[in-house]
């Protein structure tokens, strides 16, 4: 069976008018509309993760203030020392012990630090919608199959950042929705077909999706996982980002392939 994983083709990032848009995301929306209507009747599972966020979050401007009390811009960059030193400080006082210990643990991990993003994917938002030449395209491949795609919410816990599909960068104990989603990793894996993965942004949310599903994945599964590299874009000032994320896969044993290329590896019934 054959699946597409599709990580986060929302407005916010795929529309010129999203908050956080992504350059080029539109066109690879438009190109994996065109794979999805090609390729629906050899698809035998659509997977959809959606970036899904309060209005404040620890990873917003809405969160934050500077030590003269002024907001915090997006695109600003909290390490623990400068929280801990008063540089930058939640908007809610009571907060400040849960945010030096999440800081702390995230840096931990020597994966990321904390980064203040525009607000986007807020819920019930229109930039959290699926972009629509997707989102009509999944519904023609809905509509054949008889059942749904298999959508995943991420992100929604206000003090811990989800750039994975998988899990939290530091899951709390106190909410499942930030544990590990074995039902996700279950859905995705490659049992005898070809795992196809396309969305936004591959330097972040695709990059980080896909390496805790490899941590999941045999060899044997990684090597039957298609990248589909002409659908899916690098946030601006972050393509040595995307770049790393296509090179690694790669290195692990997976491909990549242009949309059009892709179809040739779902052989027609």
């Amino acid at each position: 069976m054959n699946t597409l994983l599709i990580i986060d083709p929302q407005n916010d990032f795929c529309d010129r008018q999203g908050t956080l848009f992504v350059p080029g995301a539109g066109e690879d929306m438009q190109r994996l509309a065109g794979f999805v209507r090609e390729a629906r009747g050899r698809l035998g599972e659509v997977v959809v993760t959606l970036d899904s966020h309060p209005s404040v979050a620890i990873e917003r401007p809405t969160f934050w203030k500077r030590a003269d009390g002024e907001p915090v811009a997006p695109f600003t960059q909290i390490t623990h020392a400068q929280a801990a030193a008063g540089e930058y400080a939640p908007i809610d006082s009571s907060l400040l012990p849960q945010v030096l210990n999440y800081l702390q643990a995230l840096e931990s991990q020597g994966r990321y630090k904390l980064m203040v993003w525009p607000v986007h994917c807020v819920i019930g938002a229109w930039g959290h919608n699926i972009h629509g030449a997707v989102l009509e395209a999944v519904g023609e491949w809905e509509t054949q199959v008889q059942r749904g795609a298999f959508k995943v919410l991420k992100g929604q816990n206000p003090l811990t950042e989800q750039y994975s599909a998988v899990r939290a960068e530091v899951p709390r104990a106190d909410d499942p929705r930030t544990l590990t989603n074995h039902e996700l990793i279950e859905k995705c894996r490659p049992n005898s077909g070809v795992l196809f993965v396309a969305g936004e942004a591959a330097s972040h949310c695709v990059a980080a999706t896909l390496e805790h599903l490899f941590e999941s994945f045999s060899d044997e599964e990684i090597g039957r996982v298609v990248l589909l590299e002409d659908c899916m874009s690098s946030v601006t000032g972050f393509e040595s980002n995307g770049k790393a994320c296509i090179d690694g896969a790669l290195a692990r044993g997976a491909r990549a392939m242009t949309s059009v290329q892709a179809l040739s590896e779902i052989p027609r019934n």
